[in-house]
């Protein structure tokens, strides 16, 4: 735990906790280098089923932090360059992360904060949580969340929300394919974040590192020959697999799957 960051585990579930409510959960390069290293360090993890990412406060993540951008404004070219590719780590980190991730919102996003809700696997948001991508309020762009917001709502959609800088809901936002889930208030969401966290946890733990990289994979591929020779790899690998052999042994003889939790 600092000051900026709250790291907690129970059992095979951790939970990454943004703490700077003061500031709206706004980004700073201290922040940036704590997720960074907290995701390095959880992904590496063997033992971990699903990171939640939570934020304190009313709002989840407003962006860039105010101070920071002060400072921001007297850098040179090559500061900035540095700089926003040290955002742009921290977001592929997040991104790539072996472990799904659960970005559970519970209030509102803007600018950066959107791009590391669209880094997240699974996104659940409360009705009341507005979105904004405002960057070029500021005459700016959303250039290092860019590549994940484009992925998460499609090139067209990305085009009215970059240049109209306009906030939209959290029903704009599903619709948009954001986000997956929206909730009228936080009890709910914490019911929605736990119910999906089980069913992660019900599943082959190596399944799912497997899926998740399969989707990463697939997303960046074109259907060809090598294609298809790779995903017929990748089923007869977890086929052949301890896990996959177990699985499919405990199906066919309707006994417990060896990977679930006990309570």
């Amino acid at each position: 735990m600092t000051a900026t960051l709250k790291i907690d585990e129970q059992g095979a579930v951790a939970r990454v906790t943004l703490n700077r409510p003061e500031v709206r959960n706004a980004f700073n390069d201290g922040v940036i280098a704590e997720l960074t290293a907290a995701f390095v360090e959880l992904g590496g993890r063997s033992d971990l089923r699903v990171i939640q990412l939570v934020a304190e406060g009313k709002a989840f993540c407003a962006g860039a932090d105010l101070n920071w951008m002060r400072a921001m404004a007297d850098y040179s070219w090559e500061e900035n360059h540095q700089d926003a590719g040290r955002l742009a780590q921290m977001l592929w980190t997040i991104y790539r992360c072996p472990i799904p991730v659960i970005a559970r919102v519970q209030g509102d996003v803007y600018a950066g904060g959107v791009g590391l809700v669209a880094c997240a696997d699974i996104v659940v948001s409360t009705a009341a949580a507005g979105y904004c991508l405002s960057e070029a309020k500021l005459g700016l762009l959303p250039a290092t969340i860019g590549p994940y917001v484009v992925k998460a709502i499609g090139e067209r959609q990305a085009r009215r929300y970059f240049t109209t800088a306009e906030r939209f809901d959290a029903a704009t936002a599903k619709a948009l394919g954001l986000v997956h889930e929206v909730v009228p208030g936080v009890e709910a969401l914490d019911a929605k974040v736990a119910e999906l966290t089980g069913l992660l946890c019900a599943n082959g733990p190596a399944a799912v590192r497997a899926c998740k990289k399969l989707a990463l994979d697939l997303a960046e591929a074109e259907l060809t020959e090598a294609t298809r020779d790779d995903t017929a790899r990748r089923i007869a690998d977890i086929r052949a697999s301890a896990e996959g052999r177990a699985g499919v042994q405990s199906f066919l003889n309707k006994q417990p799957l060896p990977w679930t939790l006990s309570e």
